[in-house]
């Protein structure tokens, strides 16, 4: 139980010429919220998919809980899952994007239990009592029966969340939640995942609130160019940076 949740080892990926991540070495412990900090196109996002490989690095190693994401390793080789395992492994990562991308045709409860009924294969009734108890978990106990359009931003962004617990994650990873939303719904977001925290989720959370960073991160990680620049709790990285980076970076979005 002493390896950590995520490890990422000099991880890289490129798109075209472009290279995005340029070393990556990360470790989130379990139960740990790590918050991703930096300016735009500095490799947060792209990091944050490659973990769930979503996105498939190009060199170097990611494993979530002891696994590597995507790959099988032969001797010193590594061999890249057929995309049926993949999608397996991928059912254990909770992930919620900026946009919510929920199923417009589908209610606030359709869209929770979608997944554990077709990918899990769960009984209709079980599905359906854990998604309202998860609906009600995120506030949203009276909204079963509402689609996406009836819905504000910050109540759609709950119900993503709501979503991703159905399947049962053991890592939790969001993508800027909050940066789609009118800032009076932020806080409603912000507080369903300090609730996750609380509770012992693990989660790496791309993200551009500092409060949040702040109050509620074990880890707080500045990206910028494709590598990681300075990484420590809160409390030093935010108030007390050590890099000439890092500090441009905070004096502008503090």
């Amino acid at each position: 139980m002493n390896q950590p949740m995520v490890l990422a080892e000099n991880v890289h990926k490129s798109f075209g010429k472009l290279e995005v991540l340029k070393g990556i070495d990360l470790e989130v412990g379990r139960g740990e919220v790590c918050c991703l900090l930096g300016p735009s196109g500095s490799g947060k996002s792209t990091f944050l998919r490659c973990i769930n490989h979503l996105e498939k690095v190009d060199a170097g190693r990611l494993s979530v809980d002891g696994k590597l994401v995507g790959y099988r390793q032969q001797g010193d080789k590594l061999y890249e899952l057929k995309e049926r395992e993949t999608a397996q492994a991928r059912a254990e990562i909770g992930m919620v994007f900026q946009r919510f991308n929920l199923f417009p045709h589908m209610t606030a409860l359709g869209n929770v239990v979608e997944a554990p009924l077709r990918v899990r294969r769960e009984s209709r009734s079980g599905a359906i009592d854990r998604g309202r108890a998860l609906l009600d978990r995120v506030g949203l106990g009276d909204k079963v029966d509402a689609y996406p359009a009836q819905l504000s931003g910050g109540q759609q962004q709950r119900v993503a969340i709501a979503r991703a617990l159905a399947m049962q994650p053991k890592l939790m990873l969001f993508d800027e939640p909050t940066s789609a939303l009118d800032p009076e719904l932020v806080g409603e977001v912000l507080d369903v995942m300090r609730g996750l925290a609380e509770d012992g989720m693990t989660m790496v959370v791309v993200t551009h609130e500092m409060g949040f960073a702040r109050e509620v991160g074990d880890t707080v990680v500045f990206m910028d160019g494709g590598v990681v620049v300075e990484k420590g709790d809160p409390k030093s990285v935010i108030n007390n940076p050590q890099e000439e980076r890092t500090k441009a970076f905070l004096g502008k979005v503090l």
